[in-house]
Order: structure tokens, then C-alpha cells, then sequence
């Protein structure tokens, strides 16, 4: 297990130096069995530093496998996979499957494995990023829906991981279209330019009442009881 997390840990580190050569920092790393989360300070948009960002991780599995059949006589066989836990079969054979795994897994053209942003990146370069976005973002749902029906008859594990797919491949294309209709908007277009007034009087006189104090332009305004938190003031009645 510690050399499984070892592996991921070389995957994410793939991310981040990758990302660091174009200028975009790692604040924070996630691991998890199936592997992790490199935190990106920012998206990149440019399709080149997308791609390579994002196939650098599978591609340091894909090295790893590889140096081991190389220089350890490892083999690559399905079944090692699957006798991950087993002590029948040696260990730098289960080790080169598992790094292949990883590889194999995080390819699959969905959001947030790193596929998805493959498949993004490609796309941009004929659809732009926010289309691109959109179509991945599909894509990567209807993958979900694959896994989900898949897991019904063998895994139930598959199920989380397609639902958990969905979510993410959903609010993806929701930030990078928000993000798209906010560019270039001042924030000034964003405040609040106009306020209704109330005289001193009018807000003394409404208060004992406990209704709505009308506002300069026929706006109204509810007013907040009396309450422990809030100390009688000056024109609190009786």
C-alpha cells in the first residue's frame, strides 16, 4: 500500500512540475488509492499547456512500468492486477500493473481524471476552451452513465465513481461557463449604484409600529425589531 501511494505521489508530482514549467502553481496535493488531485492555482486555457499538464501524471505511471520490466524483469499481465494482494505473485509485477492501471484508469476521457482534460485540450484547438468545456463535460457524463451500468452486474464500487464522475464533469463546464460570462465584466457593473434614503423621523415613528418605512422614490424598507441583542436606542417607545 505504501508503494502504491508512493506511485500516485509520483503521478501528482508529474502535474505540478509540468504546471510549474508554465507558470501555474500547486497550492495542495489530494491522494487517494485510485489516484489524486494536483490543485491548480489556475485553469490553463491554452490547449498545448492543458495536454501536456494533464498526460504528464499517466505518462510518469507509464515510465514507471516500463523501468520496471526494463530493469527489474517485471511483466505486464491483466491477472496481476487483479492478485494485487496476493504474495503469489512477486512484488515489482504487481507494482508495474498497478502503475499501468493508474495509467489506463485516469485516461478515460471524463472530468476530473486527467483523460477529460486531454479530451478538452484536443478539443480546443478547433472549438476554443468554453466549447470545448461543454462537449468534454458531455462526453465525460455519458461515460458515467457507462460505468454506473456496468457496475450494476459486476462492480458496485463503479457505481460511486460514475456518480461521482457526473457531479464533477457537471460543475466543471458550470465554473469555466461562469467563469466565461463574467470575463471582461467591470466591477463596478456588479455594484449597487442607488439607494433609498429614510429620514430619521419616519424610521422612530415606523419602529413603534413594527411595519414597513417608506423610502424616498416609494421604495419600502422592513425594519428589524427590539431585540436582547440590540440595546434600546434613543427612539425606542414604550
Amino acid at each position: 500500500m505504501v508503494l502504491l501511494f508512493v506511485c500516485v505521489l509520483a503521478h501528482e508530482f508529474g502535474h505540478i512540475f509540468t504546471a510549474r514549467a508554465f507558470g501555474v502553481s500547486t497550492p495542495d496535493v489530494t491522494l487517494l488509492p485510485i489516484g489524486g488531485v494536483a490543485r491548480l492555482e489556475r485553469i490553463p486555457e491554452e490547449p498545448r499547456e492543458e495536454f501536456l499538464i494533464a498526460i504528464a501524471g499517466p505518462a510518469v505511471n507509464v515510465a514507471i512500468a516500463l523501468a520496471l520490466v526494463a530493469f527489474a524483469g517485471a511483466s505486464l499481465n491483466a491477472e496481476h492486477l487483479a492478485a494485487v494482494e496476493s504474495g503469489r505473485v512477486s512484488l515489482v509485477d504487481r507494482l508495474a500493473a498497478v502503475n499501468l492501471f493508474l495509467a489506463v484508469f485516469n485516461m478515460i476521457p471524463a472530468f476530473p481524471m486527467d483523460g477529460g482534460r486531454v479530451l478538452r485540450a484536443l478539443l480546443a484547438i478547433r472549438l476554443g476552451f468554453v466549447r470545448a468545456t461543454t462537449v468534454a463535460a458531455t462526453i465525460g457524463q455519458w461515460v458515467a452513465f457507462a460505468l454506473g451500468f456496468i457496475g450494476l452486474f459486476y462492480n458496485p464500487m463503479l457505481i460511486f465513481i460514475a456518480i461521482f464522475v457526473y457531479l464533477a464533469a457537471a460543475s466543471e463546464a458550470q465554473v469555466v461557463g461562469l467563469r466565461a460570462l463574467s470575463r471582461g465584466v467591470p466591477v463596478h457593473a456588479a455594484m449597487m449604484t442607488q439607494f433609498a434614503t429614510l429620514s430619521p423621523s419616519a424610521f422612530c415613528a415606523q419602529r413603534r409600529t413594527g411595519g414597513l418605512a417608506e423610502a424616498t422614490g416609494g421604495a419600502y424598507l422592513a425594519m428589524v425589531e427590539q431585540s436582547p441583542l440590540w440595546p434600546r436606542s434613543p427612539c425606542s417607545g414604550p
